[in-house]
């Protein structure tokens, strides 16, 4: 199958400007084959908030709100699944840096997953994720989704894995540099693909890195973007890859763990 990354520069608080954005590039991989692209984390809002709430002005419900109807349309009309990273507000009012997935069902809306590790100046404004991780069957591969900082935390996609994810969707707003080293070496520990979908530009001050980066379950770099451009990368995977855990005719790296001696 085709799996690809949308990068792409948000305008922040400009929810109009972002959709119409994403919809230009989700065709472009559309077009170009792909059958799961991933987008940035809060692709539609921006990032860098200055008050809760800026995040209350635009952030919506899920599946029920403006931006998971626009996704679910555009995964219908161009057979394409999506996953990509929106500011979320319960029914309650809570605040999450969530990341939905859609597809081409008759619904169009498949899941969600709320980011458990925050970064920086998000506590002020979102709740750590109570849902979990979770893995999506797609029929064709089965997705586990995290949100950029998670990556930090090796516990993350190591329990997407084991949740029996063959590829980890991350949508991401990165501004440190090792992600892009470092996403490689997750896949490799888990053996599965990666597809790290960052954002650019600077925003406030802040600026991000762009470099978002497919990865495969031997940590070669299958794509990955420039610093500064906007741009869709799509690359041919084989999912069968992510389900071989042996490393040779003795090491399974899964059958081989010892849970019993790791601290925790």
């Amino acid at each position: 199958m085709k799996v690809g990354f949308i990068q792409m520069e948000p305008k922040l608080l400009d929810l109009n400007a972002n959709l119409s954005k994403a919809e230009r590039l989700i065709k472009k991989a559309a077009a170009g084959g792909a059958k799961l692209v991933v987008l940035p984390e809060l692709f539609d809002t921006g990032y860098n908030f200055e008050s809760r709430e800026e995040v209350e002005s635009i952030a919506m419900q899920i599946p029920d709100g403006e931006t998971t109807e626009f996704l679910a349309e555009l995964s219908r009309e161009h057979d394409v699944f999506i996953v990509a990273g929106t500011a979320e507000r319960d029914e309650h009012g809570t605040l999450y840096n969530s990341a939905v997935i859609t597809g081409p069902i008759a619904s169009g809306y498949i899941g969600k997953y709320r980011k458990i590790h925050l970064f920086y100046r998000e506590k002020l404004f979102f709740e750590p994720g109570n849902l979990g991780f979770r893995v999506f069957n797609i029929g064709m591969a089965k997705v586990g989704i995290m949100i950029c900082f998670d990556w930090f935390f090796p516990e993350a996609m190591r329990t997407l894995a084991l949740k029996g994810a063959d590829i980890i969707a991350h949508p991401s707003n990165l501004v440190m540099p090792y992600a892009p080293r470092a996403m490689p070496i997750r896949a490799l520990e888990n053996r599965v693909f990666s597809i790290t979908a960052n954002r650019t530009g600077e925003e406030r001050g802040l600026r991000f890195i762009g470099k978002s980066t497919i990865a495969s379950p031997k940590a070669e770099v299958l794509a990955m973007g420039s610093e500064d451009k906007e741009e869709v990368g799509i690359v041919d995977i084989n999912v069968k890859e992510a389900r071989n855990k042996r490393i040779n005719e003795f090491n399974d790296i899964f059958k081989d763990r010892k849970p019993g001696f790791y601290f925790i």
